[in-house]
């Protein structure tokens, strides 16, 4: 029987055009934003909404802003001139340069400001080399950041030794005191936060319990409430007569509340070890803390850098909150230069707030970039 072959092509099919590999800019738009008639139709709307957005943001914050005067009737009204509806121009800098040392420092005496601008100098000398991981002497550089830059700005801030004037903690406020909050909070909450997370982790049932307790209280209400207890209730446990400055109370409560948030962070990244690195670290007749200091913690912190840096960034954020117990952070003071009377005007509030912002979101944008960089740095195996 003679086979049918019929529905064999005899000619090869003519060879299809090589397919486009255009990398220019119009190349990337007409793929992901030209694509098709929806597409084009909402990247056409949605550019206009962004150009609309822009345009009316530069426009109050630069365009037609004020940026020098001595008082609200620079940014003020309709009859001297102003550019927005309402008659009042754009945003009123003006207000912002002459709080300005308000802002950084609150009401620290003026004639002894050269004491926050040393600490802050000199922190920003010890950050530096601290952040860059190829300069050497880390141990002795830790040590002069972590311990012993925290002692000096205590003595020197505070005052009352070495003939310097004494400055009481209710003087303090700005950007100073959520630097100092949150730096300090830093510093404690991640070693106490790993002692957390290896106690609940332990097999001794009264550690174990003792901290599983302590974070899921902590982590049970908000820190509105921690730093209320701190301020507030906490002195009524004390001696007649004895007195915990409110300062102090506030970094209590702010490192207690971050502690435990970083104690549950630090306990996933050791869950997420394999068993196999605690049999290897036990065959080389390591112990306990052998094993934990040289081998798993190291690997556990590295898995949870994102982690660990959302929570300072929360931190940071949160302590805008010790207002509660009246100690005035950069938030706070700008809250407080609203009913200036030199100053008050509609557009007074929005700029204070806007410069607020921007102070917080390049401190917080600053950490996200440096987990970044370190988690890139770090990547030895784990990359995917």
């Amino acid at each position: 029987m003679e086979e049918n072959i019929a529905f064999v092509r005899t000619q090869f099919l003519p060879a299809d055009e090589a397919p486009t590999n255009d990398k220019s800019a119009w190349g990337w738009a007409r793929r992901n934003l030209f694509a098709s008639v929806g597409d084009t139709i909402l990247s056409v709307v949605s550019l206009v909404v962004v150009v609309w957005f822009l345009y009316s943001v530069i426009n109050f914050l630069f365009i037609h802003a004020v940026w020098t005067g001595d008082n609200r009737t620079a940014c003020t009204t309709a009859a001297q001139g102003g550019s927005l509806p309402d008659g009042w121009h754009g945003a009123c800098w003006a207000y912002v340069r002459d709080w300005s040392t308000q802002f950084m420092v609150g009401s620290y005496p003026r004639d002894q400001l050269w004491r926050p601008i040393l600490i802050a100098a000199l922190f920003v000398v010890l950050l530096v080399p601290f952040l860059i991981p190829s300069t050497p002497r880390k141990g002795l550089n830790a040590i002069l950041l972590l311990i012993a830059l925290p002692i000096l700005a205590y003595v020197l801030l505070l005052g009352g030794w070495f003939g310097l004037t004494y400055v009481e903690t209710t003087l303090w406020g700005g950007l100073m005191v959520t630097l100092i909050l949150s730096f300090i909070g830093i510093v404690v909450s991640l070693p106490v936060g790993i002692l957390l997370a290896l106690g609940r982790r332990s097999k001794m049932p009264i550690v174990k319990a003792a901290c599983v307790g302590f974070i899921e209280l902590i982590r049970g209400v908000p820190l509105i409430t921690v730093l209320f207890m701190a301020s507030v209730v906490l002195p009524l446990f004390l001696s007649p007569g004895s007195n915990i400055d409110k300062f102090l109370r506030a970094l209590v409560g702010v490192s207690i509340f971050a502690s435990a948030y970083m104690a549950e962070v630090i306990r996933g990244g050791l869950q997420a070890i394999p068993k196999g690195q605690y049999e290897g670290a036990d065959s080389l007749g390591l112990g306990y803390w052998q094993k934990t200091c040289l081998i798993i913690l190291p690997q556990a912190i590295k898995l949870v850098i994102p982690g660990i840096v959302n929570t300072f960034i929360g931190m940071f954020k949160d302590t805008s909150l010790v207002s509660i117990i009246n100690m005035y952070d950069l938030l706070g003071i700008v809250k407080a230069s609203f009913g200036d009377a030199k100053w008050i005007s509609p557009v007074t509030p929005l700029t204070g707030l806007i410069f607020a912002g921007f102070v917080f979101w390049l401190f917080c944008f600053g950490m996200s970039r440096y987990s970044s960089f370190m988690e890139r740095h770090l990547d030895t195996g784990h990359k995917r």
